[in-house]
Formats: C-alpha cells, structure tokens, sequence
C-alpha cells in the first residue's frame, strides 16, 4: 500500500511538472522578453529609452557578452551608427553600476571562425536551416555582392559566434525589424524563421504583446501582422 501511495505521490509531481514545464514553453523566458525592447530601442535610437531596458536586460539575468552580442548584431539590420551608439550606451552603464559595485557577469566569450573556413558554404547552410529549405536569393544574380556578405558575415560570422542561441538572435532580429518602416517583407520572413528555431506561435504572440507594451502600438502592430502572414504561409 505505501509503494502504491509513493508511486501515485510521484506520478502526481511529474505530471505537475511536465505541466509547469508546458506552461512555461508558451511563454518567452525573462531573458528572451529583455531582448525585445534592447534590440527595438537601438533600432530606433532612442539612448534614453535603450539605457532603461539595457539596465532591465542585465537585472534579467542577460550577461554583457549576450547584450553586447544582440547590439553588434543589429548592425547588419539598422547599420554601424546606432549599433556603436548602442554599444557606448551600454558600455557607459555597465561602467556607472561597476562605480556603484555592481559587477556585471561577462559571460561566455564569443568564437571565431578560422580564417581558412568556408564561410560562404557556413552561411549558406546556417540560412537554409533558418529559412527550412534551400534558398537562392531573388537578387543573387543581379547583386551577388549582397548575397555573398550575408552569407560569409551575417549568417556565418555572426551566427558561429555562439553567445546567443539562434532563437535570441532572430527575436532579436524581429524587434529591430518591427520599428523600420519598409522592412515589412524582411520582418515577415524572420518571423517565419523564428518559428523556424522553435519559437512557437505561442511565444510569439507573447512577443508581439512585448513590442505593444513596452515599446509601441505602431511597432507592435507590425509584429502582429508579420506574425499573421507568417502562420498563414504555414497553412
């Protein structure tokens, strides 16, 4: 009878967990929600609003490796300019709570590709994974400048720097997108991506609530809809 009662007691606290465990997989982590706003505000450049979600992000548990990796991303997305401006943001930060004798973890430090890797055969695989099948640009043969930079630097530099998992770096792709007017195809199919990594449909509609709220009905919007033709075209 007591082996029955501890069997029952267990199966009861596993179901519980894979419960729990379900629950949170609807949800972004905290870390992943941090990203949002970080990667939104550098896109849009506004330092203010970017130094409060930078402090957020480290409180979140972010280390300065995984936000500096989120700001020297996002300038393949919205240039050199509010990357730098972004990453002297922070560096300020991480200095004013260093001052206050708060030391922020590092964290892991990035990798490099050796300089004899074919890069554009890693970016080029790295970008089928993301895309789910084999891609060839539209504008390949017309620009093969373009195609050859993101693959060599974007998808394999980039991407093989490790410090981010893959679904941080599209999510974070994703928030930058939602503030640039225009980018709305690109945003469309780096949403399609992020489902890609296995972020779910769940999950992203808990991302699109995150761009409403913390950094505008406009940006949010456009998640929203990029969000509705992505799982369309899953249909």
């Amino acid at each position: 009878m007591t082996r029955i009662c501890a069997l029952l007691a267990f199966a009861l606290i596993f179901a519980c967990a894979s419960a729990s465990f379900a629950a949170d997989d609807k949800k972004l982590s905290p870390k992943q929600r941090a990203i949002v706003p970080i990667a939104a505000f550098t896109a849009k450049g506004d330092m203010p609003k970017l130094h409060a979600a930078l402090e957020k992000g480290l409180e979140a548990g972010l280390t300065v490796n995984e936000i500096n990796e989120v700001l020297i991303q996002l300038y393949a997305y919205c240039g050199f300019p509010r990357s730098l401006n972004a990453i002297n943001n922070f560096m300020a930060l991480v200095d004013e709570r260093a001052e206050a004798g708060i030391n922020d973890p590092r964290g892991e430090e990035p990798k490099t590709l050796p300089r004899d890797a074919d890069r554009d055969k890693i970016g080029g695989e790295n970008r089928n994974k993301l895309v789910g099948r084999v891609y060839k640009a539209a504008n390949a043969d017309f620009a093969p400048g373009i195609d050859a930079f993101l693959k060599q630097h974007l998808f394999a530099d980039i991407f093989e720097r490790g410090v981010l998992t893959w679904q941080e770096r599209e999510l974070a792709t994703i928030s930058a997108l939602s503030t640039i007017d225009g980018a709305e195809a690109q945003l469309r199919s780096h949403t399609g991506n992020t489902m890609n990594t296995g972020v779910t449909p769940e999950q992203l509609a808990g991302f699109v609530e995150t761009v409403k709220a913390e950094v505008g009905d406009k940006e949010g919007a456009n998640a929203q809809t990029a969000l509705e033709a992505a799982l369309e075209a899953r249909k």
